[in-house]
Parts: C-alpha cells; structure tokens; sequence
C-alpha cells in the first residue's frame, strides 16, 4: 500500500480483446489512481468459460503495456481463487444471508419478482432441479456519494432484488467475486462504466455482509458506438489497433473531457499521459454517453 493510502482497480472480463470503450475506463482509473499517488491493480475476471476466449486475457495485457498502462504487482485471475468464493457463499448460506434457489427466470417474471417455491424463507425446493446460491438483501434506500455523477439513491428490494451469486451451472457470479476481491486486495476507490452502477447498491450490501469496508465510487458514462449502442464486444465493438497507441490516448482523453492539445495526438504514450496525469479531473468527465471517434 502506498502512503496515499489509495489503491485502485481495472477488470475486465476476458471475453475478446480490449476495445475503445474499455481503454476509456483505463485510462480513467489508472490516472486517478496516479494523480493521487496510489497504486493500480489489473484483475482479470475470468469467471465464465462459456464466453471467454483462450487468447483474450494476454491480449488485453499486450494492450495495456502497448498504451504504457503499467499496473503494481502482480495480476490477479478470478478462475485461481474459484474453491475460496465458493466458501464463501456457503458461509454466508450457514448464516443465514444467502440461499438456495431453484427458480427459473421465467417463474420469478411471472411472479414479479418473487420466489414461487419460497426458497427465500426455506420452502420445499423443486427437485431435480439446478440450484442457484442467491445473496438475502435487505429492504434499503441505499445513499452514496459518486466522484463523477454526484449524489447517488438506490432502492433495495428484498426477496425481488436478492442477486445470484452461484449460478445454477456452479459458476462463480460477478456479483460475489468482485466483492470479495475488492476487499482483498484492499480496494479503496473503484472508477468504472456507469453501465455498473445500478449493481452497487448489491455489492454495498454483500460488502458489509463480509465485513469489508465498501470502496468509493466513480462512475464514467459509457461510451457509443455510431449506433447509439453501448461500446462492447457483445456489439462487436472492433479490437484496439495496438500499432497507434498515442492516438488512441489521445482520443480516450478526449472522450473524458480532458482537452489533451492536438498537438499531442501523434505522439508518444509516455508524453501523452505525462500531459494527462498533470491536468488530470475528475471534474472535467461529461455527465452523459458520448461517441466512439
């Protein structure tokens, strides 16, 4: 831990290469994280083999270095620590704030949201059936300061809202592996997409169920593609072209409102990112969804 006492994260998932999108939130929490002298960790949330690529995961880091994105320590894969976030889900099972759960999707929609074969409160589970581990939230208007978007509300339903945590088919689920590892690995401030946002009311929650202390946010609008669709590789969002990193800062800059000199947009990354963490603002981050270049 630095003397700042500040350690931030990026994550992502190993579903294809890095993309202008995901540069973006990069970009971001790396430079917040150097503007205040804190460290940078790269985590690798590889929890879903259905949909990652073998390759992915050393792409996304050729990328980063290719950008000069320089992360402390050692990176972290989430498929490594799978035994320990089941134990952990069991635990919180045995205390009584998670549970088994053998409802299908389309049986809690048609139930708004409620669980037919109340599994929430120990009914009789369906058998033969898969079971998913869901996490028992309480009934919360959930406040928080977000750096970026201001003060932020949140209303927690129990029961409608109770996120899985081990899915059905035994994998680990997102919303249990990056509470437990932000507590870990003593995360202190997490700036990602604001398309996450809607999940931190949950994850304040589970936090405090693990006796961790919840991370402060910051939240970046994500970014378009030409067709008004968020930039991702589940809309094909095309790969980094790692052979014009300067230029590629200097748009992800732009896009987070930083007004990097055009001098700048066919020079080296050191240089780029030398200008940015020296006029380096949250403050200067639009509020709302901007466009790929």
């Amino acid at each position: 831990m630095t003397a700042s006492g500040y350690r931030g994260r990026f994550a992502p998932s190993p579903t294809g290469p890095l993309h202008f999108g995901s540069l973006v939130t990069a970009v971001a929490s790396y430079l917040e994280a150097h503007s205040r002298n804190g460290e940078w960790l790269v985590r690798i949330e590889d929890l879903d083999p259905l949909r990652e690529s073998p390759e992915a995961a050393d792409q996304i880091l050729h990328s980063l270095t290719r950008h000069e994105l320089h992360w402390h320590g050692d990176v972290r894969y989430q498929s490594t620590r799978l035994d320990g976030y089941r134990q952990l889900a069991n635990q919180l099972v045995e205390r009584g704030r998670a549970y088994y759960c053998g409802c299908s999707r389309k049986e809690l929609k048609a139930s708004d949201g409620h669980h037919p074969y109340h599994c929430r409160t120990g009914g009789p589970l369906p058998p033969d059936r898969p079971l998913a581990i869901r996490f028992t939230l309480n009934n919360e208007n959930a406040h928080w300061y977000d750096r970026i978007l201001g003060a932020q509300h949140q209303s927690v339903r129990a029961e409608v809202d109770d996120p899985v945590i081990i899915r059905k088919e035994g994998f680990v689920a997102y919303q249990l592996a990056v509470v437990v590892d932000d507590i870990d690995q003593g995360i202190t401030d997490v700036v990602r997409g604001s398309d996450l946002l809607e999940t931190t009311a949950q994850q304040r929650q589970i936090c405090q169920a693990l006796n961790g202390t919840s991370p402060d946010w910051a939240h970046i609008p994500v970014v378009l593609n030409r067709q008004g669709q968020k930039l991702s590789k589940q809309n094909h969002a095309p790969a980094l072209d790692d052979t014009r990193p300067g230029r590629n800062l200097w748009h992800a800059l732009s896009t987070l409102g930083q007004h990097p000199p055009q001098t700048l947009q066919n020079d080296t990354p050191e240089r780029i990112l030398g200008w940015a963490l020296a006029h380096w603002s949250l403050d200067h981050i639009p509020l709302q969804h901007t466009r790929e270049p």
